[in-house]
């Protein structure tokens, strides 16, 4: 079927204008490490060619579906649409997600059909191990092989019994294929071994590619077997622990936790995975307690622990635990379930829920994938604008689920939920430059429109309308191509000092010192990477994050739970764990209502660490570094950065803070 292409006449208009990246060459930067693809003739796409194939790859699914279900395509209103899609992207009111970015129009999808790669996130429950076996697990890492972040719970505990191998029988042999699929069916044999008494499985590494050879498609070098490797052995000594017996919830998580860390060592991304476990449960809670689980320091980072909280429940003792780390995190189950937004009373539209992602944005069933898209309202003149361009919006997500995967349990979820999260970013300045009772204005009117084109798109594509459609997400590095604060989150300072890491052979470094940009090489990898300061202004007369108080950010939350999330609303909000640390209890009994989920992260001062992604300044320093800098321009170059890790953004959960919990 032909594909669809925007008019050579339009994109000519594009080709010179210059892109309205944010924060003194950041956003600019950040793309063109990030989510500039490198083209057949061996150079870097710019801007306009991005935005040029992700509209078009867009369009093209569009038509693909109206064309293939005979529903009447119309080639003049496709065109317009398109063109008002690509100026609304360009300008940057509003940016699919990273990962949008990045495999939107790729052979990933056009030729791969890998249309699982454009979801952010996913959820899978473990409580059916007695008729799923390993298909969670493998589940989780084929979705993180794609970029997907996942969520799961450890329902599954004492559902089946790890039987052990069958040492009386000859071992079994298994060439592994150097794809993505022959790595999850590996993990796929070596799990039903142990699950069902199999003869010992033994692996063939041969036909993996060596390290440092490229990977095709995704981008980036090969890990070689290695990691794979690892992988292997470590989950063989987790079931050898479990043998005999059923399954534990510390088995469950640890297997996962493996999962990621290969995922992440495997060169193709950063992981992301959140896990949900019971309150009273002192196994899960002390999964992250090194000293009891000394062996899980090297692989329980990969996920963030939360909990299902239980409305009432009495939440001291959790207190406790998050004012030393951080976590658990709480998610109310009950209220994903029974409320779309909170204003609207409970509906119970969404009773299927299990758990949600790994950023607790999105409400999902077990086995569900969900696209977010990205708005922001501070970079509109008029409400009128915003409606116009939340259109496109909610038409690029809700185009994605049309896209089919390659699991038949996610294709039945998602055919009939057609979930989106349409979210809002730069929410700390809007409410700065605007005023919070016009945010809501906006918010409300806003949701309503997205409402009345969902109506109107369901009906021409012949689906159904989706369960929800709007949510806040964490932001990150999405966000700082707009010049935008991410999601809800206040900044940490109105002047600080970003830094960014990039290969010390990226093509990037030159420019950046030639524009006279402070680089030096990154501390722990100095022979291989290099950390570039980035000067940043968030704007003028905005409060940073330690002004407010914990009340004060359940609030803003709570607020856009009520007035414009059906989804869920993704808040770290920071604490000052020497003044603050008594009123956690009361804060999250008070809001327990009017929340569905929540994570918390003690504010400490990180002065002592080198290189930390942010550094507070003040104006006078600002002014300085400025007018250190001439013009930044990449120019025409090929980007051999732009190839590795494209995902080590780690758009699908992206939490302010994180970097420093991983440190």
């Amino acid at each position: 079927m032909e594909k669809f292409k925007l008019s050579e006449k339009f994109i000519d208009k594009y080709k010179r204008k210059k892109p309205p990246f944010g924060f003194n060459g950041l956003g600019e930067l950040v793309y063109m490490r990030t989510y500039s693809r490198i083209k057949a003739d061996g150079k870097n796409e710019r801007w306009w060619e991005t935005v040029q194939r992700v509209v078009e790859g867009t369009y093209s699914m569009q038509k693909h579906h109206i064309e293939s279900h005979q529903l009447g395509w119309n080639p003049w209103q496709g065109q317009k649409s398109a063109q008002e899609m690509y100026e609304r992207i360009f300008n940057m009111k509003f940016l699919p997600p990273g990962r949008g970015l990045w495999a939107m129009g790729t052979a990933i999808t056009e030729e791969k059909g890998l249309y699982a790669a454009l979801n952010n996130c996913a959820f899978v429950s473990t409580k059916t191990l007695k008729e799923d076996y390993a298909k969670p697990f493998c589940f989780l890492m084929d979705a993180s092989m794609l970029g997907v972040g996942v969520g799961f719970d450890t329902k599954g505990a004492g559902e089946i019994v790890v039987k052990g191998v069958n040492r009386d029988r000859n071992e079994e042999v298994y060439m592994i294929p150097d794809t993505r699929e022959g790595w999850v069916e590996s993990l796929r044999l070596l799990l039903e071994s142990y699950f069902h008494g199999l003869p010992l499985i033994e692996f063939d590494y041969n036909q993996i590619r060596l390290e440092g050879e490229p990977i095709k498609g995704f981008g980036g070098v090969s890990s070689g077997p290695e990691p794979l490797k690892e992988v292997h052995e470590d989950i063989r000594n987790v079931l050898e622990n479990n043998s005999g017996n059923p399954i534990t919830i510390t088995t469950i998580v640890d297997i996962m936790n493996l999962i990621g860390k290969c995922v992440v060592a495997g060169n193709v991304r950063r992981t992301a995975e959140i896990v949900f476990g019971d309150a009273d449960s002192e196994e899960y809670l002390d999964l992250k307690n090194y000293k009891v689980n000394p062996h899980r320091d090297q692989y329980g980072w990969t996920s963030n622990n939360s909990i299902f909280a239980e409305l009432g429940m009495d939440y001291t003792d959790v207190c406790k635990r998050i004012n030393d780390n951080g976590e658990p995190g709480l998610a109310w189950l009950e209220n994903m379930r029974t409320y779309s937004r909170m204003k609207n009373g409970g509906d119970n539209k969404d009773h299927r829920v299990m758990g949600g992602n790994p950023c607790l944005e999105q409400s999902l069933e077990s086995y569900e994938l969900c696209c977010l898209v990205e708005t922001f309202p501070n970079n509109h003149d008029s409400l009128e604008d915003y409606q116009r361009t939340l259109k496109y919006a909610y038409l690029y997500a809700k185009t994605v689920t049309l896209g089919r995967t390659h699991w038949s349990d996610t294709n039945r979820v998602m055919l009939r939920n057609r979930r989106i999260g349409c979210s809002v970013s730069g929410v700390a300045q809007f409410i700065t430059n605007c005023g919070l009772n016009e945010l809501q204005n906006w918010l409300e009117t806003g949701y309503d429109t997205i409402q009345e084109w969902d109506k109107q798109y369901s009906d021409w594509f012949a689906v159904p309308k989706s369960i929800k459609t709007t949510s806040v997400k964490p932001s990150g590095t999405v966000s700082l191509l707009a010049g935008a604060t991410p999601g809800l989150h206040y900044p940490e300072s109105r002047f600080y000092i970003r830094r960014v890491r990039l290969s010390n052979q990226s093509e990037l470094v030159e420019p950046l010192k030639k524009a006279g940009y402070k680089l030096e090489p990154a501390f722990g990898s100095e022979d291989s990477t290099m950390v570039v300061e980035v000067p940043v202004d968030v704007g003028e007369g905005i409060r940073t994050a330690a002004e407010l108080s914990i009340w004060e950010q359940f609030s803003l939350a709570a607020f856009m739970q009520r007035h414009w999330a059906d989804n869920q609303v993704s808040c770290t909000a920071t604490f000052n764990p020497e003044t603050e640390a008594d009123e956690l209890p009361h804060v999250l009994n008070y809001f327990q209502y009017r929340l569905k989920g929540i994570s918390l992260l003690p504010r400490h001062d990180y002065g002592a660490y080198k290189q930390m992604p942010y550094e507070s300044i003040n104006e006078q320093e600002y002014n300085k570094q400025v007018k250190k800098l001439s013009k930044l321009s990449f120019g025409v170059i090929k980007n051999e950065e732009a190839e590795i890790d494209k995902f080590c953004n780690n758009d699908s959960c992206e939490i302010p803070g994180e970097e420093i919990k991983s440190t």
